[in-house]
């Protein structure tokens, strides 16, 4: 497996999802096991991108499957601190704008 770390923590009536490395096929279920739990615990899952180096369409499709399992339990999941290649994929993809929280969430973080 690349090296690729995933860790949670609650505050405030929401989650923060923290990734470190590399996320890619090996990371994939992983990833999705980990974001799914959030966003059946906490109506806000922020996901914090400042420590992942890489993401491919496996994290994507990722953030994908957590973002409409959140919507279905009216929650909401948002991508936050992205930064190089990471944020050019989440550009390239438009997760970038969906996944994007609101001003005021933003500054809670």
């Amino acid at each position: 497996m690349a090296n690729f770390e995933a860790r949670t923590s609650a505050a405030s009536g929401r989650i923060t999802v923290s990734l470190t490395g590399e996320c890619d096929l090996a990371a994939r279920e992983h990833l999705t096991a980990v974001l799914l739990d959030a966003v059946h615990r906490a109506r806000a899952v922020f996901v914090d991108l400042a420590r992942l180096t890489f993401i491919d369409s496996s994290g994507v499709h990722s953030l994908v499957v957590a973002h409409h399992a959140a919507k279905q339990t009216g929650g909401h999941i948002y991508v936050i601190n992205a930064v190089g290649p990471v944020a050019s994929v989440l550009e390239i993809t438009g997760l970038d704008t969906l996944l994007r929280a609101p001003a005021e969430e933003r500054r809670h973080v």
